[in-house]
C-alpha cells in the first residue's frame, strides 16, 4: 500500500516539513556525487554504526560525542532512489498535520528526537553491529505515532496494486497505519537474535521504537491540543 495524500488540511504552512524534505534530497545528491570509497567513509563518518555507538559508551573512543552526533545526522543518509523516495513520500503525507499540532520548533524538536530514539531501538537490540545505520524512516515513524493517536478517522487516499492494475481507496489511518505498525513489530520480533540487520537489512526494531516514541512524545509536546495557529473561543 502506498499512501498518495490524506484529507486531512491544514492552517499553516508546514516549512519544517518541506525543509526536511529538501535537506533529506539534497544529502542524496551530494551522496549521488561521491565515490564508492568515499561513500564508505561519508557513512562511517555520519551513520550509526551501532558498534561504534557501544565503543562511545564504554569510553573506548577519543571522542565519543563525535558518533553520538550520528544519532541525528544519520537521520538524513539513504541507500537508493526507493529509500529515500519512499521516505520523504510518507514525511510529505503524514508530517504537515503533525507540524500543524505542534508548531514549527516543537514538531523540528518531535522528528529529530523520534529519529535519535529510533536509532538507539536499533542499537538496543544489535550493539555490536557493523553495519551503518541509515534513514529517516525511524523519525517518520514517529510522526506516523503521532498520526494516527491524533487523526486516527482521518482518510489516508492509497493505491493498491492489483496483479496488473493499479486503484485507489480511501482507508482510515487507524487501519492503515495501525497495519504498518503490526507489520514492523512482527518483523521486530522475527530478526531478534539476528545481527548485522539480518532481516534483509532493514532496522526493523528503528521503525517500531520511531513509532512508539511518537505515541509518547507527540501528547508530551502537546499533540492533542489545539493548533498553535488557532483561534480560541
Amino acid at each position: 500500500m502506498v499512501p498518495l495524500r490524506d484529507d486531512n488540511p491544514v492552517s499553516i504552512t508546514p516549512v519544517v516539513t518541506y525543509g526536511l524534505i529538501g535537506l533529506n534530497i539534497a544529502v542524496f545528491v551530494f551522496q549521488l556525487g561521491l565515490s564508492r570509497e568515499s561513500l564508505d567513509g561519508f557513512f562511517d563518518a555520519w551513520a550509526l554504526v551501532p558498534n561504534q555507538l557501544t565503543a562511545s559508551f564504554q569510553g573506548a573512543l577519543q571522542a565519543p560525542a563525535s558518533e553520538w552526533i550520528t544519532l541525528v545526522s544519520s537521520q538524513f543518509l539513504h541507500g537508493g532512489f526507493f529509500h529515500v523516495g519512499g521516505n520523504l513520500l510518507y514525511l510529505w503525507v503524514f508530517g504537515n498535520n503533525i507540524e500543524d499540532r505542534l508548531g514549527h520548533v516543537k514538531f523540528l524538536i518531535f522528528y529529530l528526537g523520534c529519529g535519535a530514539l529510533a536509532g538507539l531501538t536499533q542499537w538496543v537490540f544489535d550493539p555490536s553491529s557493523t553495519v551503518p545505520t541509515i534513514g529517516a524512516s525511524g523519525a517518520i515513524a514517529g510522526v506516523m505515532g503521532a498520526y494516527i493517536l491524533r487523526f486516527p478517522r482521518a482518510y489516508i487516499v492509497t493505491l493498491i496494486p492489483l496483479i496488473i492494475f493499479f486503484t485507489t481507496i480511501r482507508i482510515p489511518a487507524i487501519f492503515f497505519l495501525g497495519f504498518w505498525f503490526a507489520q514492523q513489530a512482527l518483523f521486530s520480533i522475527a530478526s531478534l537474535g539476528e545481527t548485522n540487520l539480518g532481516s534483509g537489512g532493514v532496522a526493523y526494531w528503528a521503525h517500531s521504537g520511531g513509532f512508539v516514541f511518537g505515541l509518547i512524545l507527540g501528547p508530551l509536546l502537546g499533540l492533542m491540543g489545539p493548533s498553535p495557529g488557532s483561534s480560541r473561543r
